[in-house]
């Protein structure tokens, strides 16, 4: 398959897409910077232009998208909205473009996170948006089904993030590992699902 991993060069997607070419998959890689495919998930246009460039694909993946930390009573306007318009509708925007480039059969796999189920003081705007990316995946499986599949990862506590923070890496999940979760929707044939590896890993 022809898959476009938007966050290839973070944590999560690099290795998923490490994975992915391991499986014998052609794999596009996307990030917010660099001398490759380039995207802003903020700006509808810029992921026009991403498909655009990418020519007909089978697959989506979205491993990328900032939500601002903070507690209700801290956290202003702009960082409500920089997490709407990022996490959340950058996500929603690459299924809603990404369906005239995306062979019917194919599949967009999004992330949320372990706080949009399990929420923790000075995470509102976090635990929003990713809550809202499941029910949105769930939502538009159903508008989509029999065409197109849409599913959510939903990481927790990535183990190198933990490493990166200072703290030890367990009990977080090591990204190669993580990655599996996400190949395992990409190949298979579910729709509207919500995979919270950090409880199947438990």
């Amino acid at each position: 398959m022809r898959i476009l991993v938007v966050g290839a060069t973070g944590t999560i997607g690099a290795p998923l897409s490490d994975a992915l070419e391991a499986r014998g998959h052609e794999v596009l890689r996307a990030g917010s910077s660099g001398d490759g495919l380039t995207v802003d998930l903020a700006d509808p246009e810029s992921i026009g232009a991403l498909y655009e460039a990418t020519g007909s694909l089978d697959g989506v993946v979205c491993a990328a998208g900032v939500a601002r930390f903070g507690a209700l009573e801290d956290l202003d306007d702009e960082g409500f909205q920089e997490s709407l318009d990022n996490k959340l509708m950058g996500q929603v925007n690459l299924v809603r473009r990404g369906l005239a480039t995306v062979e019917e059969g194919g599949s967009f796999t999004l992330t949320s996170g372990g706080l949009s189920q399990t929420p923790a003081p000075g995470t509102v705007a976090v635990s929003m948006v990713g809550a809202a990316v499941e029910m949105f995946a769930r939502a538009a499986a159903l508008d989509l089904q029999g065409r197109f599949r849409v599913n959510v990862v939903s990481p927790g506590w990535v183990a190198e993030s933990r490493v990166k923070a200072g703290l030890q890496p367990m009990p977080g999940i090591w990204a190669k590992d993580l990655a599996e979760y996400y190949v395992d929707l990409i190949e298979g044939d579910e729709s509207g699902l919500v995979v919270n590896a950090e409880a199947a890993k438990s």
